[in-house]
């Protein structure tokens, strides 16, 4: 096991990527604190941890709470001693053009997408600065590092919080912490309804990855998760300010 009694936290972890990378760090031997806004999901997802001998525990947090996000470090350390992991991982999405996303909506977007995962790391860092070191990985999207139609407030926010984690990982490599991004395309999960909505339906979206995905279908929460676990791990051990993408190919441009 390549994580052996480290210390890892995920946020979003009651379901889709935030459970399935909750489940692979534990599968290799870190002790897991699965946050979720919704602690029965968290706790669903500790029971499958359990289930397959891992160990996990379960805290209620919404990320859009500073309050309750410096809880979650505090109690992690407090109980565990240490944070060797952070997967910064809730994120949301507001669809529209400028004129049809409202202020609201864009300030929504950069809330949860950027300033969260800010304020995620800023208390996490003090914490691997006294320790010598850990990895922090922020889930972006392929939106971070090209663009989408109609999708203003969710591409800037993409875009935005690559920079602030290339940002972080400059400053903070001296202190052996290293900052990644992860950038999933097209990944079965209801973070995709919106774009449902977008699209016209489920069957309509099914069609767009078909034919514009190379790949020809969209990823699984566990194959995104294994990108999670090369990030979070020593496999990745000289690898700092990086936005990995894993989406099939669409970033290739698609398929005309």
């Amino acid at each position: 096991m390549i994580l052996k009694d480290r210390i890892a936290i995920v946020t979003g972890a009651g379901s889709g990527i935030g459970r399935s990378s909750a489940e692979i760090l534990a599968r290799e031997g870190a002790l897991v604190v699965a946050s979720d806004i919704d602690f029965k999901s968290a706790g669903e997802t500790v029971e499958r941890i359990a289930a397959h001998g891992g160990r996990a525990s379960a805290l209620a947090v919404d990320v859009g709470d500073d309050a309750q996000l410096c809880s979650l470090v505090e109690k992690t350390i407090s109980q565990h001693g240490r944070i060797d992991i952070l997967h910064s991982h809730v994120g949301v999405q507001v669809n529209g053009t400028a004129e049809q996303v409202d202020p609201a909506g864009m300030d929504r977007s950069w809330n949860l997408n950027v300033r969260a995962h800010f304020m995620a790391a800023r208390q996490v860092i003090p914490q691997m600065k006294s320790q010598g070191g850990g990895s922090i990985v922020i889930t972006s999207s392929n939106s971070g590092v090209q663009l989408d139609r109609e999708m203003i407030a969710y591409a800037t926010s993409k875009h935005a919080v690559v920079a602030m984690a290339r940002q972080m990982a400059l400053d903070y490599a001296r202190f052996n912490i290293r900052v990644n991004t992860l950038c999933p395309g097209w990944v079965d999960t209801p973070f995709n309804e919106p774009f449902m909505q977008q699209m016209g339906g489920r069957d309509a979206l099914e069609e767009y990855v078909r034919t514009q995905i190379p790949m020809g279908r969209w990823a699984q929460p566990a194959e995104i998760a294994e990108a999670l676990l090369f990030l979070a791990s020593d496999r990745s051990s000289f690898m700092t300010g990086q936005a990995l993408v894993v989406d099939g190919g669409e970033c290739l441009g698609g398929i005309s």
